[in-house]
């Protein structure tokens, strides 16, 4: 009898409503003393779709474990994005590092027209139409962080109006 009791107690897994995508598994290696040191670091994106998106780095000798501590990291940074609809409400432009990343907004019914890891952040935004072009370095972490950067920095109308102690009618 108690045994099904410890069964009934244990943690049960939760759909929270974030998908999570794991962009990058890095293999680091330190030499020491008595050899060679590996180690692992993941980077993983998490986002529901709905305008929130978070990215998270975790490090650790196995790759399940940095995996798990990098979708914690993700969940904790989450970000709100400003949305138009199904795309960005302006042209905004992230950089990170040498790499740069230019989010542009477009028609609905285009699509999703970016490379790799800055699409993986976009979908799971929940970005349906954007035109984006990357330029410098294509590593993925910092591909995904110059993204990041870039829906950061967008604005709604209202926001944009409030600023500038305006009328939204005006703009």
């Amino acid at each position: 009898m108690a045994r099904n009791e410890r069964k009934d107690n244990a943690p049960k897994k939760q759909d929270d409503g974030f998908d999570k995508v794991t962009v990058d598994i890095n293999r680091v290696t330190k030499v020491v003393k008595g050899g060679r040191k590996l180690r692992f670091a993941a980077l993983v994106v998490a986002g529901d779709k709905k305008g929130r998106v978070g990215i998270g780095v975790g490090k650790s000798a196995e790759t399940s474990v940095a995996i798990e501590k990098a979708t914690t990291s993700a969940k904790k940074h989450l970000i709100n994005i400003a949305l138009d609809g199904t795309t960005i409400p302006h042209e905004i432009v992230g950089t990170f590092e040498k790499t740069k990343v230019i989010l542009m907004p477009a028609k609905e019914g285009k699509g999703v027209i970016a490379g790799g890891s800055v699409r993986t952040v976009v979908e799971l935004a929940g970005i349906k139409d954007i035109v984006t072009k990357l330029y410098g370095s294509n590593n993925k972490v910092n591909c995904v962080k110059a993204t990041m950067n870039g829906l950061k920095k967008l604005k709604t109308k209202e926001e944009v109006a409030h600023l500038r102690g305006i009328s939204v009618d005006s703009l």
